[in-house]
């Protein structure tokens, strides 16, 4: 009999032994989130401050659950980096089931947020409540990465609660590769949202 997995119940250790996934520290390995940024404008500047402040004043009133946190700041983010216009168009609560070569067992999951292009999965999102680490959202973000048809192209995720992010890449070769960014965050006296979005628009430029 199938045994069936909720991907939200997955930690790394579950999907380093099924699927043999490795985090890699090889600097090269994910430049995305640090060289060639775009800049952004002074008026994408004051838009973003608009945003911090607007997430900030809606914590004072817990609790800011998913589709609040989507609403105030995951959508302007998609939007200003161009996730909303061509070649990109949006699908969210995409289902995903995978099972490991030989195995009994399958992982289900509903995915938060998605970003395709032709049929591709190229940016998957994952917003938590924003009391929530972000290290419970990243092997679930990771199963969502590893279910993901094509195995030629990296691909890239975000973990995000509201206040903080963290960048995901995975490749998929003859092992499956992964590793993080830093962690950016709204709790600091500068605007980390600036960072984010730059690096979000370099991905939208990659992939596009």
């Amino acid at each position: 009999m199938v045994q069936v997995i909720q991907a939200q119940n997955v930690g790394l250790a579950d999907l380093e032994a099924r699927f043999g996934i490795e985090e890699t520290d090889t600097a090269s390995f994910f430049t995305e989130w640090l060289e060639n940024l775009p800049e952004i404008t002074d008026l994408e500047k004051q838009y973003l401050d608009r945003v911090k402040s607007h997430f900030l004043r809606l914590v004072k009133r817990p609790p800011l659950l998913e589709d609040a946190v989507k609403l105030v700041v995951l959508s302007p983010l998609l939007s200003l980096a161009g996730f909303y216009d061509e070649p990109f168009f949006i699908k969210s609560e995409q289902s995903i089931e995978i099972s490991a070569d030989d195995e009994d067992e399958i992982i289900r999951g509903r995915m938060d947020f998605l970003v395709i292009q032709e049929q591709l999965w190229l940016l998957i999102i994952e917003s938590k409540k924003s009391s929530w680490s972000l290290l419970e959202g990243i092997p679930q973000a990771l199963t969502y990465m590893i279910a993901n048809p094509n195995q030629e192209k990296p691909i890239f995720g975000l973990v995000m609660n509201g206040s903080d992010f963290i960048f995901l890449k995975l490749t998929k070769n003859s092992k499956i590769k992964y590793a993080l960014s830093d962690q950016f965050t709204l709790l600091k006296r500068e605007n980390e949202l600036y960072q984010v979005l730059k690096i979000l628009k370099n991905l939208s430029q990659i992939l596009s």
